[in-house]
């Protein structure tokens, strides 16, 4: 028998060197209001772009990339 489940989505963002989880506020929303939704938290994340998604351990998986503070 086949079963079909949904995968939680989970989104991570990397800040001075630590990788930070964050959890899904709503399903409904898309990641780009994820993204809004946590740069009130995170002002890093107002210029981020999102990477993804990837399926990694039974999830899927947004990436918040910044380019502050980087350069070349």
């Amino acid at each position: 028998m086949l079963l079909a489940t949904q995968l939680e989505r989970k989104f991570r963002m990397e800040d001075k060197g630590q990788e930070i989880i964050l959890t899904d506020p709503d399903e409904g929303l898309s990641p780009e209001a994820v993204l809004n939704f946590y740069s009130n938290s995170y002002p890093l994340l107002t210029t981020a772009t999102i990477a993804g998604p990837t399926i990694q351990d039974d999830a899927v998986w947004f990436e918040f990339k910044t380019t502050i503070g980087t350069k070349g």
